[in-house]
C-alpha cells in the first residue's frame, strides 16, 4: 500500500510544488485499522496500515477517489515466530510482529498541493526523522501502478 511517506512542506522559495510531507501527522498510533499484510523478502515484514476518520469513512463507502484530508499510515514490523505460543500449542504456528523496521510512511491527500503526484503527497520517517527527499523520489511511480484505485495499494479489511 504505502511505500512511502507524507510531510507537511511549504513550497521552497516560489516555483517548486512539494510532493514529500516532513512532519509526522499527530495521534496516527491511535487512527482505526484499514488491513495488515505480509511482505516477503526483501522487505520481510508484516504492515499495519492505519487511516484517519477521513480514510475509515471513504473507505467504509467505497469513495473514490479518496476526499482531500484522507491520510494513511503504514507501520511494518519483523515478523517473528513465537516461542511461548508455539510451546503452548505444540508446534511451530504462532508468528507475531518483531522489532518496527522500515520506518513509518504516510500517505497525505491534497489534490492542489500534490497535484504532481497524483493528489498525494508521501513521507517516511525513521526513528521519529524524515527520510531525504530522494528516498521517497520511486513513491509516485510505483504506486501509478494503483491509479484505478487512486494510487493506493490497501483495500479495506472490515
Amino acid at each position: 500500500m504505502l511505500a512511502c511517506v507524507v510531510a507537511y512542506v511549504a513550497p521552497a522559495s516560489g516555483d517548486a510544488a512539494p510532493t514529500f510531507v516532513h512532519k509526522i501527522p499527530s495521534g496516527y498510533r491511535d487512527w482505526r485499522f484499514i488491513s495488515l499484510s505480509r511482505e516477503e523478502a526483501p522487505l520481510d515484514d508484516i504492515r499495519v496500515i492505519l487511516g484517519n476518520a477521513t480514510a475509515v469513512n471513504a473507505y467504509r463507502q467505497a469513495k473514490l477517489p479518496f476526499p482531500e484530508g484522507t491520510i494513511l499510515a503504514r507501520l511494518a514490523y519483523g515478523y517473528e515466530a513465537s516461542e511461548q505460543n508455539n510451546e503452548a500449542f505444540g508446534r511451530r504456528q504462532s508468528f507475531v510482529a518483531g522489532h518496527p523496521k522500515n520506518g513509518v510512511q504516510f500517505m497525505v491527500k491534497d489534490s492542489k498541493k500534490y497535484a504532481a503526484t497524483g493528489g498525494w503527497g508521501y513521507a517516511q520517517f525513521n526513528d521519529g526523522k524524515a527520510v531525504d527527499d530522494s528516498t521517497l523520489a520511486p513513491c509516485y511511480p510505483c504506486h501509478q501502478a494503483a491509479k484505478s484505485r487512486d494510487f493506493v495499494f490497501t483495500r479495506y479489511a472490515p
